[in-house]
């Protein structure tokens, strides 16, 4: 195998007419490796051949070299621009690009990490090597086109993100609060849920079991007004009960304020929240594919697909967007050694966890799913249920790109009835909603 250079050049030491000249046929790949600052782009030609690698400084000098990809291409050139999916940082890149009518493409940092060694005899692998690995890979046909995304898509993606966020912040405060309430007043948590409204709203007035000995009466009206109509009295006279006898530390002042604002903070979360979720709500009635989806999945679970992975419409068939999820299987045998079978979990975590909440819904409301669930659980010794929940997400997942398309959702489709023995207790038409 011929040793390979990687010598690299500044983008205004480039002279792009001597680079033409040099290039043979008319397609002109020029790969490129993300990073936050310091860029690199290998430009190749159809034979493989590395013509230069192009470093540049990010954001400063991008937008020359977006001038620069724009004169390779012309009358006798086709410009390609390959890239892998690192974070946020070629966003920008991507976008003048598109502006520029560049075509994008992207290419799965797996990929090119797994070629390294092949590439070049060498497992190192560095900013220049990966630039040509990557252009190499996009000319073996190991690349997707890389559109920008719809507006639609990425308002779903910005609400979900900061939905996510609002999340967050909520359980770390929660648990944060569980650890100092289980110190003066453990019995609370066992009356009311740490996430109630109840137990949130009590511990920003009160701050402690003390207070609340003081001053029950009160305590009752704030409990009454914080849980509505939907708090069972028999709750409140037990946290009454509870705080004159707890079982924990005497609070000292400090203590108590900590408590107090660790609840706020939580309450504050939780409002944020919800206010996002019903933010989220709204946008997935913008769009047809997401009206299909919600009556199936949910609106927040829509939203949260739709942002993780794009519209189910943009996948050529069901089995490539569930890879794209992360969904499909993988093996690893090796002579007599069978391995068992597993999901890749390549797609974002947030989209698969959304969708086994949702699988958890479809199995208590529809019957058919229920029944295959409950067999495979069995079949299984009463094993393994969680791997019965993703069998039931693939499911899931292939029908909601049909669904997207516009057909009607309905579990009879999904299963065998017979062999569930649910024939003679089904409708003509069974359609499921979670």
């Amino acid at each position: 195998m011929a040793k390979r250079r990687y010598r690299s050049a500044k983008i205004n030491k480039i002279e792009t007419s001597r680079l033409l000249e040099a290039i043979v046929g008319d397609r002109i790949v020029v790969g490129v490796d993300v990073a936050k600052e310091d860029l690199f782009a290998s430009i190749m030609d159809e034979r493989q051949h590395v013509h230069a690698i192009v470093r540049w400084k990010h954001p400063k000098q991008s937008q020359q070299w977006v001038d620069f990809v724009v004169a390779l291409s012309g009358a006798e050139h086709r410009v390609e621009v390959v890239m892998e999916p690192s974070g946020v940082y070629g966003d920008g890149l991507r976008w003048a690009l598109h502006q520029a009518g560049v075509p994008v493409f992207r290419v799965n940092p797996k990929r090119s990490h797994d070629a390294a060694e092949v590439y070049d005899g060498v497992p190192s692998l560095h900013d220049a090597k990966s630039a040509a690995i990557i252009a190499k890979l996009h000319l073996d046909g190991a690349s997707e086109a890389w559109p920008i995304r719809s507006n639609h898509e990425r308002k779903l993606a910005a609400a979900v993100r900061l939905l996510e966020v609002h999340k967050k912040q909520f359980r770390q405060n929660r648990n944060r609060l569980e650890g100092v309430v289980s110190r003066h007043w453990p019995e609370l948590s066992r009356i009311l849920d740490l996430d109630s409204v109840t137990l949130l709203e009590l511990l920003i007035v009160f701050g402690g079991p003390g207070e609340v000995a003081k001053r029950p009466d009160e305590a009752r009206t704030v409990m009454r007004q914080a849980g509505g109509r939907f708090l069972d009295e028999a709750k409140v006279d037990a946290v009454i009960d509870s705080a004159s006898t707890a079982f924990g530390m005497a609070q000292l002042d400090e203590e108590r304020r900590l408590v107090q604002q660790l609840a706020q903070e939580a309450r504050r979360n939780q409002k944020a929240m919800k206010a996002q979720e019903r933010r989220v709500e709204t946008l997935t009635a913008d769009a047809p594919v997401t009206q299909h989806m919600r009556p199936v999945v949910g609106k927040v679970t829509t939203a949260v697909l739709v942002a993780a992975v794009g519209d189910p419409t943009g996948y050529e068939s069901a089995y490539a967007y569930s890879k794209a999820l992360g969904l499909n299987l993988k093996e690893k045998s090796s002579g007599k050694q069978q391995g068992q079978l597993h999901i890749t979990k390549r797609g974002p975590g947030v989209a698969r966890l959304y969708l086994y909440l949702a699988v958890l819904r479809w199995i208590q409301s529809d019957v058919i799913a229920r029944a295959w669930y409950d067999r495979k659980v069995k079949r299984q010794g009463g094993r393994l249920k969680s791997k019965a929940v993703i069998a039931l997400m693939r499911k899931l997942v292939l029908a909601l790109w049909h669904v997207a398309h516009g057909r009607q959702f309905d579990s009879t489709l999904l299963f065998d009835t017979r062999r569930l023995g649910l024939n003679d207790r089904l409708p003509k038409s069974t359609e499921a909603a979670m």
